[in-house]
């Protein structure tokens, strides 16, 4: 064996790459939709995941959707909606099929002021949640420490380093206690594939 093959095989792999996952701000423009039925749905006019545990809301009747041009542009495969993500059906193919245990749906009803069939469209969240940043590796100041959510001061540049054995096989999540979502090189590289439209990725590391 010579001394180059024996410094490969001793060679450290290198760290998995992770991504904030948001709205791509390229479409900064009014979406052409509107969620018909907010006021009606749970009393509110804000939908919100449950404290402690990450799920929809209990709704009195199913999500009414209505999409036109006439409203803005045309919706991309990846928007935000309250504390959740309205997505398409082609990037909800592209979640499940990378990750379903990571990721819950909810269709919505759609309909068009035109003759033209409306799109299907889902009510998305995040689901799983890990315990999965390595505050003693990871660089910036940490704000706002409480038994619910922690919250980074964004003008220290903060560098984030997850712990993969944590992670393990997933491909997309939330940290504990932080609410942004992360997701691997596997899921970013799909979406890209995939052509996905609305969806940002930010290096988590840098």
């Amino acid at each position: 064996m010579t001394a180059s093959s024996s410094e490969k095989r001793l060679r450290k792999p290198k760290p998995k790459k992770f991504y904030h996952v948001g709205p791509d701000f390229r479409f900064q423009t009014t979406p052409g939709w509107q969620m018909e039925n907010i006021p009606v749905l749970n009393g509110r006019r804000v939908l919100m995941s449950p404290r402690h545990r990450r799920s929809f809301p209990a709704l009195s009747e199913p999500l009414r959707l209505l999409i036109d041009r006439s409203l803005g542009r045309a919706p991309v495969d990846w928007e935000r909606f309250h504390d959740f993500w309205l997505v398409s059906d082609r990037m909800k193919g592209v979640l499940e099929a990378v990750d379903r245990e990571g990721v819950a749906f909810l269709k919505c009803e759609t309909r068009s002021l035109s003759r033209k069939a409306a799109p299907d469209y889902w009510l998305c969240d995040v689901v799983r949640e890990l315990d999965a940043i390595d505050e003693e590796k990871s660089q910036g100041a940490m704000m706002n420490v409480g038994s619910e959510y922690r919250r980074y001061d964004p003008t220290a540049r903060p560098r984030f380093v997850f712990k993969e054995e944590i992670v393990g096989s997933a491909h997309i999540f939330r940290p504990r206690l932080w609410r942004s979502i992360i997701c691997d090189q596997v899921m970013k590289d799909a979406c890209k594939t995939a052509g996905m439209r609305g969806t940002g990725f930010k290096d988590a590391g840098e």
